[in-house]
């Protein structure tokens, strides 16, 4: 865990263009006085930002509407490969897939949150809003309980203090004390279970990635609806392929 303190003087210009990206992000091609009726800022200060943003090429304009710049995308490549485990990841995944026919994620920890790094989908016609890229809080996902399980309890409590335990759906677990309960079981067994917790209709299982001390560093999930995805195949079956292909991965680190 990085203790390095966060800066308790923001730049406030540079949080003002992060905010107008995030819009962006969230709602694709809008115009400037869309954005500025969606932040806290004065339409020319919105406008100011723009251009600077347009002229780094973060963003471009297509008739008065802005959208991101896949020059973006060249930062995110970029990111990712600083991630030990993920050609080795993508190939299990890949793997996990063909074998399983479900839908596949791997994910890194970072800070409190999960980042979906690679997908794969197998012959599973199932489609969801996750995306590579998107972050997501741990505690509503199979793979995030399993990272959380093995948090040392200083880290797991501080998540929680930080984040909260914001629901997703009516089975999103909201209650410490029963998370922890969870926590303790996923440990016992080596992978947890997400049953409808995030998406309404859609079961898995998820298991992590430890680094050479133990630490959780991210994880492999493998979900399918509800309705298929259930009893012995979703408590054993699956769990069964997902711990093979985690030791697999784990034994690439370390001899690596």
């Amino acid at each position: 865990m990085d203790d390095t303190p966060r800066s308790n003087r923001p730049v406030t210009t540079t949080e003002s263009s992060i905010r107008l990206l995030e819009q962006l992000k969230d709602r694709p091609g809008q115009t400037l006085d869309e954005l500025a009726a969606g932040s806290d800022l004065a339409r020319s200060t919105v406008h100011r930002h723009l251009l600077t943003l347009e002229d780094n090429d973060f963003l471009f304009r297509e008739d008065g509407t802005f959208y991101l710049s896949l020059r973006l995308l060249d930062f995110g490549i970029s990111a990712r490969t600083r991630v030990p485990f993920f050609d080795v990841g993508r190939r299990q995944v890949d793997r996990l897939a063909e074998e399983t026919g479900e839908k596949v994620w791997l994910v890194a920890k970072e800070g409190d949150f999960s980042i979906h790094l690679y997908k794969a989908f197998g012959d599973s016609p199932l489609r969801t809003s996750a995306r590579v890229g998107q972050r997501r809080y741990l505690h509503q996902l199979a793979v995030g309980k399993a990272i959380l399980a093995y948090l040392d309890a200083d880290e797991l409590e501080a998540i929680i203090d930080r984040q909260g335990l914001l629901e997703m759906t009516e089975h999103t677990i909201t209650d410490e004390d029963e998370l922890l309960e969870e926590l303790e079981a996923t440990r016992e067994r080596g992978y947890a279970f997400n049953i409808e917790e995030s998406i309404e209709g859609l079961n898995a299982v998820g298991a992590p990635i430890r680094d050479e001390d133990g630490t959780p560093i991210g994880g492999i999930s493998i979900s399918g609806p509800a309705n298929r995805v259930k009893g012995a195949y979703l408590r054993n079956e699956l769990p069964d392929k997902l711990l093979a292909a985690i030791d697999e991965i784990q034994i690439n680190l370390r001899y690596s």
